[in-house]
């Protein structure tokens, strides 16, 4: 008999629904969370939606305000997005160096995929596959890197970054970005790797502070 999948935990498929709203801008900043709501809408009791809510509010991604006795989508000052950026510098910094050194052909030939298809995107002005394909991209390197503990660091990091990049106001810079970033990790250039992706995300910092309203 095939072996049965193992089951996820409720409280993780409400907490990845909740995560995936939050970062495609279906849940903005600011929105507030009804407990009870949810529960209707999953089918399930408060308990999973409660340890979803608590997983979110440990990754930084929404806030208990006690005196409105409600759960709101966190929303980021400027000193919040520098802090974002300088650590989510160095680790993908660190992401792209360790997958220039350990990425084998097949995943290689699977990032230069994307990068392909951000670009016929770009040049088809389809913006809905650029972004889908641009966000594969960034997974994609993180899994190259062979580090769970930095996947796991990364994840939250990229979820409460995720609807801002959604405003890419930049296709070109960033589809460029990525493309020198790809053609350094198949060359396995593990320090020019590094060095690019450490301009990505200054680039990108850039663009969101300087269009980011305080």
């Amino acid at each position: 008999m095939p072996e049965e999948e193992p089951r996820v935990p409720l409280r993780d498929q409400v907490h990845d629904e909740l995560q995936a709203r939050i970062s495609d801008g279906r849940l903005r900043p600011g929105d507030r969370i009804f407990e009870q709501e949810l529960a209707i809408e999953f089918g399930v009791s408060r308990v999973p939606v409660r340890e979803a809510i608590r997983m979110l509010q440990s990754a930084g991604m929404v806030e208990v305000r006690p005196r409105r006795r409600g759960v709101f989508v966190r929303s980021l000052d400027r000193q919040q997005l520098e802090e974002l950026f300088d650590v989510r510098e160095a680790l993908e910094a660190l992401a792209a160096k360790l997958a220039a050194e350990r990425s084998e052909s097949a995943d290689v030939e699977h990032l230069g995929e994307l990068v392909a298809r951000a670009r016929e995107a770009l040049e088809s002005q389809d913006t809905d596959a650029m972004s889908e394909a641009n966000t594969e991209f960034h997974d994609k390197l993180v899994a190259l890197s062979r580090n769970d503990l930095l996947a796991s660091m990364l994840e939250p990091l990229h979820g409460r970054l995720a609807a801002l990049f959604r405003l890419n106001l930049e296709p070109e810079r960033v589809c460029g970005e990525h493309e020198e970033l790809y053609s350094a990790i198949a060359a396995g250039d593990a320090e020019r790797a590094a060095e690019l992706a450490r301009g990505h995300v200054r680039a990108s910092r850039a663009m969101v502070l300087e269009r980011m309203v305080f």
